[in-house]
């Protein structure tokens, strides 16, 4: 915080980042006084007992490089010769500052604030102390430097941005400062502006005296109406001349050339307030009409009082009041100025112009708040229509500072006795933000926070985060509700049906084979490999419960276990059993030695090493992402955000899916191709033409599954529809094994016992050499009946062959 100190008073100055600026401040005023220019050019000097200083923007702003612009007729001038026109009439005065003359020093603040500055240092001249004591003529005397006059306070600027700009350095000498036209509010401030005053209200009190109103009558939505034509705006003119000075009409039209000398700008007005030319060396270029002199202010031009005459004048009497209160009370026996009203200073002076008490030019009091501003005061008017009286306003209040408004004085539409209301907008329900109509800052439309959003404060809604969702009432955020497949839902209740008779199914077909395990025909379909094929049966059918039960890290580990495990046994087994057939069949047409790897012990090695392979996937599987659970909510995340549902489930995708049930479809379609390839097998030879039905009717289930389980990757239903469609597909394939395999064979075993006995064996030699014949019979079935071809086959056949002493072969007692 820097402190500059002058008299025997301090100015503390308020920021520090202006201490850049008062450097520059000093060196001017020294550069200033060293050049010992007494007189600024283009200014006015009226000499007097006390100098009063005035800032005017004569001209408007120049164009870049140039400081002054075009003169400006109105704003200008006509407020400068206000000025004159006060000082003439104080100076006349015998009751105001009696024997005292108040001079001026008028200054073209040319509508820039930084110019302003550069000319207002002209004020402060006279309280910087030179030091001269190394200056000497060319005689040796010491120089004699005329003395510049004293400014004792200050009248305007016009422009805010001025105000505040000479404000910073005329309260660091203590000059007081009256302005007549800058209403900033931030001038208000005492601290930062203490020794700036002004004669017109604030912005602020005029705004604050509606807002009070609206206020008191608990409205929120208020429109301003001005009506063109006679009503508005002549009512406005009107008021304009009761509140103009008629003097100085009077004093401005009288204004000539002649007369008027000490107003150095007064000849540039004339040549634009006439359009003409004084002289050749005229800057005003746009026309070549030469000035008379005998022009006349309002009767060869138009003329209108400028609004703000009536503040210039009040400025500069409130200015006289002050200085003349001060000399009462410091010179009482004095006329004239005394030698403590000479040393008193600015910061006395300010007193008292904040005490001052007079009426203006226009008839109302002028007087300063504690911060210097002019209080503003309205009276509250309401156009009325009553029976008793002509319609017209009628007062029901006023404003000063405070609203004093007679309410029961006012009179509303239809007879009402209540205030109306005047809304715009009704207020938002809740869950609703308010978007503002564009220009209307009380209106708006009520927008519901719609998705995923909820409302934030009354003009925005934000979006809650992944895993959450708005509460009923889109106040806050709340989690979003977590669903799995459960037990009692329909998509869960039939597959799990399914499951629960396929299991029971399983269990007595292995039950009826482990009890009559040594009969014919349990040793006839293979009994190793048949325990084997139940066992991927009964795991078809478990696995619908694992799919359907709470994920967890146990129950994921299951699912990627048992997933493919059900499947790859039963067509592993299968597979081994139709390719054992083919490989024993096609043998048999070059030789009738038996094929290697047909015994029951290598059947399960050959089995086992297909499972393992899936095993070993699985294993893989583990080792590179291991199982653990998720919660979806993308799944069931739709557009009502009442119906979302994180959906809880394990991290297996789709692919991963098929691709764990992959190798147990390639085994079953290799299995099918063999199912093929041995389809000439006589009926009644070992399992054959039901393995390929089997397998047949398990490429359809399983062709209906993907499209199923694929198109519906997209459904909000998806966990339901895909677990169930795989769940059922599971069980059908299981269920068709069992029941085209194993189903007949029990129905013989329990209900025809009797056929269940054990038939004369053959050698492989005997069953091969019946079967090439079956074969052979068969390729003639398309071109002969059924008896021309048994005929063909006994003609065919040695006399004295194994095979022509017996006419038909039975093949269920050969164990192959």
């Amino acid at each position: 915080m820097a402190r500059l100190r002058h008299g025997g008073g301090g100015v503390v100055l308020n920021k520090p980042c202006f201490t850049w600026q008062m450097l520059w401040v000093m060196k001017a005023l020294f550069d200033l006084t060293a050049s010992q220019e007494i007189y600024a050019p283009h200014s006015i000097r009226m000499e007097g007992d006390l100098t009063l200083g005035g800032l005017f923007p004569v001209h408007a702003r120049g164009i870049p490089g140039e400081p002054c612009g075009d003169i400006k007729k109105e704003n200008g001038i006509h407020r400068l010769e206000a000025m004159m026109y006060a000082l003439d009439q104080i100076n006349s005065d015998d009751e105001l500052l009696p024997n005292i003359t108040l001079g001026a020093r008028v200054l073209d603040t040319c509508s820039r604030d930084t110019y302003a500055l550069e000319q207002s240092l002209t004020f402060v001249q006279a309280l910087i102390q030179k030091d001269t004591s190394d200056v000497r003529c060319m005689n040796g005397e010491p120089p004699v430097f005329v003395k510049p006059e004293k400014v004792v306070g200050v009248i305007g600027a016009s422009a805010s941005s001025v105000s505040i700009m000479v404000a910073n350095i005329l309260r660091l000498f203590q000059i007081p400062q009256i302005s007549y036209a800058s209403t900033a509010p931030e001038l208000s401030d005492d601290r930062r502006y203490d020794f700036f005053s002004r004669v017109v209200p604030p912005d602020s009190f005029q705004a604050q005296a509606m807002v009070d109103i609206v206020k008191a009558m608990g409205w929120n939505y208020v429109s301003t109406v001005a009506s063109e034509g006679s009503y508005g705006e002549k009512g406005v003119d009107a008021f304009h001349q009761l509140s103009r000075e008629s003097g100085f009409d009077a004093y401005f039209t009288s204004r000539t050339l002649e007369n008027n000398r000490r107003n150095v700008w007064f000849a540039e007005y004339w040549e634009e307030n006439f359009n003409c030319k004084l002289m050749s060396s005229s800057k005003k270029e746009d026309t070549s009409r030469k000035c008379t002199g005998q022009e006349r202010i309002g009767t060869d031009s138009k003329y209108e009082q400028e609004g703000k005459v009536q503040f210039v004048i009040d400025a500069v009497y409130a200015m006289a009041h002050a200085l003349h209160n001060m000399q009462r009370d410091l010179c009482p026996d004095i006329s004239g100025i005394c030698p403590d009203m000479d040393l008193a200073g600015g910061k006395k002076l300010l007193k008292y112009i904040r005490s001052v008490t007079f009426n203006g030019s226009a008839g109302t009091s002028v007087n300063f708040n504690r911060n210097g501003d002019a209080p503003g005061r309205y009276d509250l008017f309401q156009y009325q229509i009553n029976n008793n009286s002509s319609p017209g306003y009628k007062n029901i209040g006023q404003w000063t500072e405070t609203l004093q408004l007679n309410i029961e004085d006012m009179q509303w539409p239809d007879g009402q006795t209540e205030i109306p209301s005047s809304v715009c907008s009704q207020p938002c329900k809740t869950g609703q933000r308010k978007k503002a109509v564009k220009g209307m800052p009380c209106c708006w439309h009520c927008e519901p926070c719609d998705g995923y959003q909820y409302q934030y404060d009354e003009t925005s809604c934000k979006l809650c985060s992944y895993s959450m969702m708005p509460n009923p009432n889109r106040t806050a955020c709340q989690p979003i509700p977590i669903v799995k497949l459960e037990w009692h839902s329909p998509w869960a209740v039939i597959p799990v049906f399914l499951a629960m008779l396929g299991i029971i199914a399983t269990i007595f077909v292995m039950a009826t084979f482990i009890r009559y395990n040594d009969t014919p025909i349990v040793r006839a379909s293979g009994r190793e490999l048949s325990y084997v094929l139940l066992t991927g049966i009964f795991l078809c059918y478990i696995i619908t419960f694992v799919m359907i039960a709470k994920p967890d890290v146990a129950i994921c580990s299951f699912r990627r276990i048992f997933l493919g495990l059900g499947m790859c046994i039963s067509y592993a087994a299968l597979l081994t059993k139709t390719n054992r057939i083919y490989r024993i069949f096609e043998e048999g047409k070059t030789s009738v030695t038996a094929p290697r790897l047909i015994s029951p012990t290598s059947q399960l090695a050959i089995t086992s090493s297909l499972i393992s392979a899936q095993l070993l996937g699985v294993f893989v599987w583990f080792g590179v992402d291991p199982p653990n659970t998720i919660i979806d909510y993308d799944e069931q995340k739709t557009f009502n955000s009442d119906q979302a549902r994180g959906v809880l489930k394990c991290d297996i995708t789709d692919l991963q899916i098929i691709c764990s049930l992959g190798y147990s479809i390639l085994l079953m379609v290799t299995c099918t191709v063999y199912a093929i390839k041995t389809r000439g097998v006589p009926e009644n030879f070992n399992e054959a033409k039901p393995i390929g039905f089997t397998m047949y009717t398990t490429c359809i289930v399983w062709l209906a599954f993907i499209p199923i389980f694929f198109g519906t990757a997209q459904s909000a239903e998806k966990l339901y529809i895909q677990t169930t469609t795989l769940c059922i597909s599971m069980n059908l394939s299981a269920s068709v094994a069992l029941g085209m395999l194993y189903i007949p064979k029990v129905y013989v075993i329990i209900f025809h016992p009797e056929l269940n006995v054990q038939k004369r064996k053959r050698s492989f030699k005997a069953v091969v050499t019946a079967a090439s014949l079956t074969t052979r019979l068969s390729h003639k079935t398309s071109d002969r009946p059924n008896g021309e071809a048994k005929t063909e086959l006994c003609e065919n056949i040695d006399p004295n062959s194994p095979a022509a002493k017996k006419k038909y072969v039975s093949y269920n007692d050969i164990v192959i």
